[in-house]
């Protein structure tokens, strides 16, 4: 395997539970990893020059198309020569980081990383999201269905027409039990909640790697 591209989204930096459990999958990971701190060194939106310089021959790039085309040749050739990947994607307001999507339109460019006959060139690769969140989201729980961030990943990450890589989630959930006090009968169930999430971490590491080796 080439290396482990861990991609950061999460804007609490140390204080992030999403951060935290990525690091129990890092503590696991036997091999080189390329990381990208989304939130302290954020890509650009996608211009209408990134876009149009998508289909127009380099030698008539204007400047802002050169620059654009630029950028994302940088983040595509670091996502392709990836053999594994670790997302910390936080949900935040019931979606993802903003600056989660701006990597995203960055590097969904048809016909490199998504758009061929023969499925990406990304299929089949594994692929961790973890993904902490202030509430419940399960089944049963009253934010039932309003998770709009995993299914979304899910789809553009994992879904053969795009992606196609072999995506596992891990969801610490009630993040915010120990700091809201209507929340404070919900703390067990965070804590076992993130004990679980930790080990997962942890576990797919091991067995990414090793199925890797």
């Amino acid at each position: 395997m080439s290396y482990l591209l861990h991609i950061d989204a999460s804007s609490l930096g140390e204080a992030s539970v999403s951060r935290k459990v990525a690091q129990s999958f890092r503590a696991a990971w036997r091999g080189p990893v390329v990381h990208r701190d989304l939130a302290s060194s954020p890509v650009p939106h996608i211009t209408a020059a990134g876009v149009s310089a998508r289909v127009t021959d380099p030698a008539r790039h204007t400047p802002e198309q050169a620059e654009a085309a630029g950028l994302q040749d940088e983040l595509i050739e670091e996502f392709l020569g990836a053999g594994a990947y670790l997302f910390t994607v936080p949900l935040y307001n019931l979606s993802m980081p903003s600056v989660f999507k701006a990597w995203l339109d960055q590097i969904m460019v048809a016909g490199r990383t998504f758009g061929f006959a023969d499925g990406a060139p990304t299929a089949g690769r594994p692929a961790v999201v973890i993904s902490a969140r202030g509430g419940g989201y399960g089944p049963g729980s009253p934010n039932e269905g309003k998770d709009y961030l995993i299914p979304t990943l899910e789809t553009i990450l994992g879904w053969s027409h795009m992606l196609g890589l072999d995506v596992t989630t891990v969801t610490p959930e009630l993040t915010m039990a120990p700091d809201v006090p209507a929340m404070a009968e919900l703390v067990p169930l965070h804590r076992t909640s993130l004990a679980a999430s930790h080990e997962q971490a942890g576990r797919l590491a091991e067995a990414i790697a090793s199925r890797a080796a």
